[in-house]
């Protein structure tokens, strides 16, 4: 069963008058990139949400986003009214030697000065955090579950390219008896106009003959290439991720698919050859996002 690098997932959480949002964006990559964008109150928890996406998630670019919407006004920033009529008092008491301008003017430059404002600072509360975290793990199952969809799709796009592949082989033999009556005629009328011009050993010209069909023969080439796809059709349906793995015996399937395009020496067999090169670039493209 294959699973996508690919997914989102959205969750939500209401916890008494404010409300906790998480959302996931994943993307292919060769490792596990992860960004975190946590509340500032709550970034003491960021290795424990990392360990629990990569767990789960195993790789890809990740992005993890945290954010909360209160129900009702939460009043968390006061006006230190002592400290802003202190200011005003003593700004005053410089008025007649400074020329000090009225309380109109005065105020926008007190509310810059230190401590006029007042933060309340909240504290890590466990609870909460549990439940934001329950928030977090919901949102990775989702996208877990988006993952497999899409894995889903792939799966079925991987099967139908082999399918073009191997039906490529089976024209590809088809062809090849052709081939092969082809050549023996031309060598057999090869060997005739030499032998009228020149003596030529038998021997040896029997063995540079078989060496040179040996060469042109993409009998071995095929059943690998069969055995290669018939490989990555198995690794497929293993329940581990198996992404790499099928990178690597595509390649293994492109080097025969060479072999036989570049052993053939034939318009017809080279036709054959593109297409089927044609459907393993797109299986290379699809497998690089397979987790």
């Amino acid at each position: 069963m294959l699973r996508s690098m690919t997914g989102f997932g959205k969750a939500t959480r209401e916890m008494g008058s404010r409300t906790v949002n998480v959302e996931i964006k994943s993307l292919n990559a060769k490792g596990s990139d992860i960004y975190l964008k946590l509340p500032a109150l709550y970034r003491e928890g960021e290795n424990e949400v990392r360990n629990e996406v990569n767990r789960i998630l195993l790789r890809g670019k990740i992005e993890l986003t945290v954010w909360f919407e209160s129900v009702v006004t939460e009043k968390s920033v006061t006006l230190n009214e002592g400290v802003i009529l202190d200011y005003l008092s003593q700004f005053r008491n410089l008025e007649p030697a400074l020329n000090v301008p009225g309380n109109e003017v005065l105020l926008p430059v007190i509310m810059r000065l230190p401590d006029v404002i007042r933060v309340e600072k909240q504290d890590f509360d466990e609870e909460e955090w549990k439940q934001v975290m329950e928030t977090i793990r919901q949102c990775i199952s989702q996208v877990g579950s988006f993952r497999v969809q899409e894995g889903a799709a792939i799966e079925l796009d991987f099967k139908e390219r082999i399918r073009i592949i191997m039906e490529g082989v089976g024209r590809i033999r088809t062809i090849e008896k052709i081939r092969i009556d082809r050549l023996r005629e031309r060598l057999d009328q090869a060997i005739k106009e030499i032998s009228e011009k020149t003596k030529v050993d038998s021997n040896r010209f029997e063995q540079e003959l078989i060496y040179y069909i040996e060469k042109l023969d993409i009998n071995e080439e095929m059943v690998r290439l069969s055995n290669h796809c018939d490989y990555f059709l198995e690794t497929m349906e293993k329940e581990e991720s198996q992404g790499r793995k099928l990178g690597f015996i595509s390649q293994e399937i492109g080097r025969e698919i060479n072999t036989i395009g570049s052993k053939a020496n034939d318009s017809d067999i080279q036709r054959i050859v593109v297409e089927m090169k044609d459907e393993l670039e797109k299986i290379k493209e699809q497998a690089l996002n397979v987790l």
